[in-house]
Order: structure tokens, then C-alpha cells, then sequence
């Protein structure tokens, strides 16, 4: 099921409007859930900021599928995996961190 995010530019209640379908959605089906994140920022600046921090909410609220650029989004995905104990020994997270590219101190580009 795709639980719709609406832009919070033009509605600054859809993002909890959003959580709280995910939520339901989770625990009255119990199905899998998909989602494009970045609709939230749409028409805002720095949406990466707004993105990424939605993407680890909605997470935690349960969504299974991410509609994303997975290249930016990835770390974040990882992180929060990590952090809701998704990741046993942070396995992935330290497997991504030794695949960065060389010249790379951190896992998220700046």
C-alpha cells in the first residue's frame, strides 16, 4: 500500500497526517508499505534536509519500500536501520562505511 506524502509547503500537518495512515495502515493490515518520500518538500529549499529526516521517521513508523534516489538516501536508510536495531552488529552500516569511495572520511557526501 502506498500511504501518499503531500507536501508540508503547502500543508504544514501532512507529514503527521502521513505518519499516523503509516501507522494504522502497519498495524491494522500488517502489509508492506511504500512511499515517495520526497514529495513532503516539494517547493521548499534544501530539500535533502527535509527528505532525509522524513525518511528516517517514516521508517521507524514502519514503511518497507521507499520511492527515493537511493544513491543519496541510502546512508540514511542505513543509520536508521541501525538505530531501531534492523542492523544486528551494524553489520551493513560498517560493510557500507568500508565500501565508500577512497577519498571519502564519512559515509554521506557532503
Amino acid at each position: 500500500i502506498d500511504c501518499l506524502a503531500f507536501a508540508v509547503g503547502a500543508d504544514t500537518s501532512s507529514g503527521l497526517v502521513t505518519l499516523e495512515t503509516i501507522r494504522r495502515v502497519k498495524a491494522e493490515l500488517g502489509v508492506n508499505l511504500t512511499l515517495g518520500a520526497s514529495n513532503i518538500s516539494f517547493g521548499l529549499p534544501d530539500r535533502d534536509v527535509i527528505n532525509n529526516t522524513f525518511v528516517a521517521i517514516v521508517i521507524a513508523a514502519g514503511v518497507t519500500c521507499l520511492i527515493v534516489d537511493v544513491a543519496r538516501v541510502r546512508p540514511i536508510v542505513l543509520a536508521a536501520d541501525l538505530v531501531l536495531a534492523n542492523d544486528k552488529r551494524a553489520r551493513r552500516y560498517i560493510e557500507a562505511y568500508r565500501q565508500r569511495p577512497r577519498n571519502s572520511l564519512r559515509l554521506l557526501a557532503a
